[in-house]
């Protein structure tokens, strides 16, 4: 089972303390840091790998939603939050989820569980037979290594700072390319933009639902920029 660094940051002391006793429930959350704002938990992300971000709003002098903005290697993100207004807002940002206060032990696993299914590469989406004679192709280069990516296996791009996760049925690449850069490597009539951090394969869609959209049990944001385009590039 795969390992999960989590950073907690809220200024109430309780709080902390509930989202790192939810964490110390599940045995693969490791608690990496505690922090009281956002400038802690800055200092904190330089120092270490995170890979789910707990972070309350209403902080003092710079609040999470503010915070998460200035981060160019963003980690999942879940907001924690007694104050529901901010829900449109924490979503633009690509949150993982958004918990409001005060929240169970099992809303908490289901918001971790989508944080570990971004996190962690997807595996049995079956794929369409893919033709050798006319494949579609490009290379990315990642981690040293160059990967042939086939157009058709891949499911969604994610931005993540100056980097961009690409997500496919097999594996989970984060090449040193931006978004933009990704997109023009795509090709417009398989790819749809459906908000500002993802690129979304539409063959790969299984259903719409609000403001998410689907992939298997993959669940993606739709930014209200682009839900009307993204409707009719699906003829809806």
């Amino acid at each position: 089972m795969n390992q999960w660094n989590c950073l907690i940051v809220d200024d109430e002391p309780i709080a902390l303390e509930i989202v790192e006793n939810y964490c110390q429930q599940l045995s693969n959350l490791n608690v990496v840091g505690l922090c009281a704002n956002a400038f802690e938990a800055r200092e904190a992300l330089q120092r270490q790998q995170v890979d789910i971000l707990f972070i309350d709003i209403n902080m003092p002098v710079l609040s999470g939603l503010a915070f998460i903005k200035t981060l160019k290697k963003m980690p999942q993100v879940i907001f924690t939050t007694a104050y529901k207004e901010y829900a449109v807002d924490a979503f633009d940002l690509a949150a993982c989820d958004y918990l409001l206060k005060p929240f169970s032990l099992e809303r908490f696993i289901v918001a971790v569980d989508k944080a570990v299914e971004r996190l962690q590469p997807v595996q049995g989406l079956a794929l369409p037979a893919r033709d050798e004679k006319t494949e579609d192709a490009f290379f990315l280069k990642a981690e040293g290594k160059i990967y042939k990516v086939f157009l058709n296996d891949v499911l969604y791009a994610e931005a993540n700072g100056n980097y961009t996760k690409i997500v496919t049925a097999q594996q989970t690449l984060l090449p040193a390319i931006t978004l933009s850069a990704t997109a023009e490597m795509l090709p417009p009539d398989l790819f749809v933009q459906t908000h500002r951090s993802f690129i979304i394969n539409k063959s790969k869609i299984t259903h719409l639902e609000g403001n998410r959209v689907f992939i298997g049990a993959i669940e993606l944001p739709i930014g209200s920029n682009y839900k009307e385009r993204f409707l009719e590039h699906l003829g809806i």
